[in-house]
């Protein structure tokens, strides 16, 4: 990586997944981490993120929790586990301490300050459980269908996405209340 290079992606918000991993961050395969994003670069070693795990964008993931140094001149850390097939959502915060589970959606901005088992769906500030992540995507697959959902040349990807386009996805979306795209 080149100085420049280096220099870009801290102004990008971009973690250096290479660097936390050789201080001792434990990653599982298909780790997608956008934007913003923050692994506690100063105790990394003490999380441990499974297969097929998102991180949105800002997403903070900390295994220390400093609220005691003032005090009583230590920091508490604990361990962080997140489990296979995670999304985390933009803006959201785990705490020191928290085992995540497979199969879990963690809400856009979150605070999870538990652990959370398999197969979950948790919001909220506190997080809470809301259901189960089956319901959850059984519900979402029902509200589906040939009308309001949109393939790739919908996204970004697409260089030829045009006003005409976007303009047709804002009008299902107002019509459905929302659009799914792939």
């Amino acid at each position: 990586m080149t100085f420049l290079h280096s220099i870009l992606s801290k102004i990008r918000g971009e973690i250096n997944i290479k660097k936390l991993t050789k201080r001792g961050l434990v990653i599982g395969t298909n780790l997608k981490v956008m934007s913003g994003c923050i692994i506690d670069p100063s105790h990394c070693w003490h999380i441990k993120i499974g297969n097929n795990v998102t991180l949105a964008p800002r997403v903070i993931i900390l295994a220390h929790d400093a609220s005691t140094k003032t005090f009583l001149n230590y920091t508490k850390v604990a361990n962080v586990t997140i489990g296979n097939n995670v999304f985390i959502g933009a803006g959201s915060i785990i705490l020191p301490g928290v085992n995540i589970g497979n199969n879990v959606v963690v809400g856009a901005g979150s605070v999870v300050t538990r652990s959370i088992p398999d197969n979950s769906l948790v919001v909220g500030v506190p997080s809470k459980v809301l259901c189960d992540l089956n319901f959850y995507l059984e519900r979402e697959k029902n509200l589906m269908n040939d009308e309001n959902c949109f393939d790739e040349s919908f996204t970004l990807r697409n260089k030829s996405l045009n006003r005409k386009m976007k303009i047709n996805m804002i009008e299902i979306a107002q019509k459905f209340g929302k659009v799914y795209i792939i």
